[in-house]
């Protein structure tokens, strides 16, 4: 072990042998966690910890893979036979072993997110209640909270102030909508990946002697990205950790960008209070960054109350100042980062890997792309389509499903008629009527339609895709993935239906399809040369479980040179030598909808920390005085967050910019430089208190919180009126739920909404 450490700092070596008890490693941006982890790993392996003691989880399967291929390179193929990757590739692994204690069986589909918004389009459809009212994103989005809240829709329908929300939300079917999704992906025999977590839960609260196999099983247990974990995620793993209390959480609260996703910061800043003999190690020294990064970067995050301290540093040289550039528009801006780009690239003998656009919204990257083609600038943007999203893979992947499972009911809508049989959506519709009102799986009421449908020529088609679907079945049970996927692909139907399309988007879809059966092909070799005691499992099962769990990073090829764009969030975990941030602008980051109460404005400010920490050489932040948005330009100010970093981290050009510009300097800008003069101890503006994006000679002045009582009108700067419907406590302070004329329901902090009371 003292070889392999050697190169580890103090820091670094005591989080790799403290490896008893509860270990909190708060890890900075880039102070080389994922060397601790694996170093970590490997010691306890070299110390006789068989790999299946131990399981490392991580949030892509991009880290875990990283860090089971540096286990191997350490202690050799012994790493293979880890529990180690995502939450969801665990706990489905766990699912497929025990499940059927909850009534599933261990081929259960794993439904993507379209899919549930399909199932939950029909329910609304089948209730014959207001698609408008109960849209499927919504509806989707708020039974993801609820499950990651670990609240079942019994539980739900049974909460008088859930259902009295409803109410008054205009929603009261919301409940019965929960029910029957829930209760049709059981039938279905599929989860949702939000099942994936809160299915664990249950398995492990119902059943204690699954919980008390895997609690013996696991001596030792290793979070990566703690911060981002949910309230469903921590209590499970609270679960696993209770015997042996050899845990191991590694995280950074800066880096905490996911609460829209039920990530819960609390579950890192009171991590202590679950584990008193908890040891905390930090690792505060960047290996990544230059100077001027890391103490920019440091100068951000220090405006948050709510962190653990910490003081990362380096070693690194200086560096280059940071750029700031103001753009007269949004394509002007474009043009600029992509004009810097062939540059640098030229100058520095750059690689296109090496560049990274970072925006805060998908819509940003349009100007981006338009500028980066007119110099012929090759890009990929991830978080865009994925190969696994596109219609011909879906389509075939359809009949995947299937075949590993027959009651697979989004499955089968999607595969009955494609390619075309003759049997129509009234068809259909009477296959899944036939199935409920008889109780009896989808399976069987195709193959033999003819006496639930009446004999005639649709019944006739059903029962011979029926026959076709259990031949997929038989194949599947029998064969390995690529086997059984080929065979599919061929009697299908969907092979020769797009060979036969010669038009060039029938060519490209015909070659993805190809595609797809090499990826099947791979995942059977891949299977086969990692197997090590055991007979590895290449089944079309496992296949489809992997696929369905895939990230968008995980998705992104790396193998063609080309400039990486894509939204901050996608960014964490990544790092490149030149990092262009653009839109740097009031209410698009920080989010108009996020500076309404203080602890959505950290999570903004810990956003732009995360952007600024993805760069090891060159930082360029850009903002725009006029931006197109929703068919019009409109006048832009810059982020206050760019106040936060100290005016000598900017290089000379920015400095004289914001200086010698003073037509550039707006109501924002202006209100800075008024404060900055106030007060004379304040060299730079990074102490100050963050500014509402209000301009100092607006007419709209609020009201005190403590006047603001249900049922008086209200004026809000950016939602316009509304009437005050109710006022509660919250941990943030007193909330309103608003009811404004052309907003609806909004709920707000009073302390942050800027409220005026209307005089009636």
């Amino acid at each position: 072990m003292i070889d392999f450490i050697k190169d580890l700092n103090e820091k670094q070596q005591l989080g790799v042998l403290k490896t008893e008890g509860a270990c909190l490693l708060i890890a900075g941006a880039g102070s080389g966690k994922t060397r601790v982890l694996t170093y970590r790993i490997a010691n306890l392996l070299e110390n006789g910890t068989s790999p299946w003691q131990i399981l490392a989880l991580t949030f892509t399967n991009k880290a875990a893979k990283e860090m089971r291929e540096r286990i191997e390179n350490l202690v050799g193929t012994t790493g293979r036979d880890l529990w180690m990757g995502t939450f969801h590739s665990m706990f489905a692994r766990i699912l497929r072993f025990d499940g059927d204690r909850l009534g599933y069986r261990s081929g259960f589909s794993i439904y993507d997110t379209d899919d549930s918004k399909t199932l939950i389009k029909n329910i609304v459809k089948e209730m014959g209640i207001d698609d408008k009212i109960y849209q499927a994103a919504g509806m989707f989005n708020r039974i993801s909270s609820l499950k990651n809240s670990l609240i079942s829709p019994q539980e739900y329908n049974q909460n008088a102030e859930f259902l009295s929300e409803d109410a008054m939300a205009k929603r009261p079917h919301f409940g019965k909508i929960y029910q029957e999704y829930a209760a049709r992906c059981f039938k279905a025999n599929a989860m949702d990946f939000d099942d994936l977590l809160y299915q664990t839960f249950v398995l492990f609260r119902d059943h204690k002697d699954i919980l008390h196999k895997y609690q013996h099983r696991f001596k030792y247990i290793l979070i990566d990205e703690f911060q981002d974990t949910n309230i469903a995620q921590y209590k499970i793993i609270k679960k696993l950790a209770a015997v042996n209390l050899n845990i191991c959480v590694v995280g950074d609260d800066a880096q905490s960008i996911y609460a829209f996703r039920g990530a819960d910061i609390r579950n890192i800043l009171n991590f202590e209070r679950d584990y008193p003999d908890l040891e905390i190690i930090k690792l505060e020294q960047n290996y990544r960054s230059t100077k001027t990064i890391v103490e920019a970067a440091n100068k951000i995050i220090k405006n948050n109350k709510n962190q653990i301290p910490k003081n990362v540093w380096t070693e690194n040289i200086a560096g280059e100042k940071i750029e700031l550039v103001r753009a007269t528009s949004d394509q002007e801006e474009g043009r600029i980062t992509a004009g810097n780009i062939f540059e640098t690239r030229a100058q520095k003998n750059a690689k296109l890997n090496d560049f990274a656009i970072l925006y805060r919204t998908n819509a940003q990257s349009r100007t981006m792309e338009e500028a980066l083609r007119r110099l012929n600038i090759k890009y990929r943007i991830i978080g865009g389509l994925s190969f696994y999203q596109r219609k011909e893979i879906k389509d075939l992947l359809a009949y995947f499903r299937l075949a590993v499972n027959p009651e697979d009911e989004g499955a089968l809508r999607r595969a009955i008629n494609n390619p075309k049989r003759g049997i129509g959506n009234t068809t259909v519709l009477k296959v899944f009527l036939a199935s409920r009102e008889n109780n009896i799986p989808l399976s069987k009421i195709i193959r033999h339609a003819s006496a639930y449908l009446g004999k005639g020529r649709a019944g006739t088609s059903v029962e011979k895709f029926g026959e076709l679907a259990k031949a997929f079945q038989i194949m599947a049970s029998e064969n390995d993935a690529f086997t059984a996927a080929k065979y599919i692909a061929q009697h299908s139907g969907i092979v020769k239906a797009l060979f036969d399309d010669e038009t060039l988007e029938g060519r490209a879809r015909y070659e993805n399809i190809q595609e797809l059966l090499n990826a099947t092909q791979e995942f059977v070799q891949n299977k086969i040369s990692e197997a090590t005691t055991e007979e590895p499992d290449t089944s079309l099962s496992l296949f489809l479980q992997e696929v369905a769990l895939l990230s968008s990073v995980d998705q992104a090829s790396e193998d063609e040179d080309a400039v990486t764009m894509m939204t901050i969030h996608a960014a964490k975990g990544l790092e490149f030598e030149y990092v262009y941030l653009v839109g740097m602008e009031e209410e698009l980051f920080p989010s108009s909808r996020m500076i309404t109460s203080q602890q959505d404005l950290e999570e903004e400010r810990r956003l732009f920390y995360v952007a600024v920490t993805r760069a090891k050489e060159r930082l360029t932040l850009s903002y725009a005085l006029q931006r197109y948005r929703y068919g019009s330009f409109n006048s832009c100010e810059p982020s206050r967050f760019l106040f936060e970093i100290d005016q000598e981290l900017f290089n000379n050009r920015s400095r004289a910019m914001q200086r010698n510009n003073p037509n550039h300097m707006t109501n924002f800008m202006r209100h800075r430089a008024a404060k900055e003069k106030e007060s004379p101890k304040t060299k730079t503006g990074n102490n100050l208190k963050p500014l509402k994006s209000v301009s100092n000679n607006s007419p709209f002045v609020s009201s005190k919180s403590e006047d603001i009582v249900e049922g008086i009108k209200v004026e809000h700067p950016k939602f316009g009126f509304g009437i005050v419907k109710k006022i509660d406590a919250s941990t943030s302070g007193k909330r309103a739920i608003i009811n404004f004329d052309t907003e609806g329901d909004k709920t707000l902090i009073l302390s942050f909404a800027k409220l005026r009371i209307v005089e009636s």
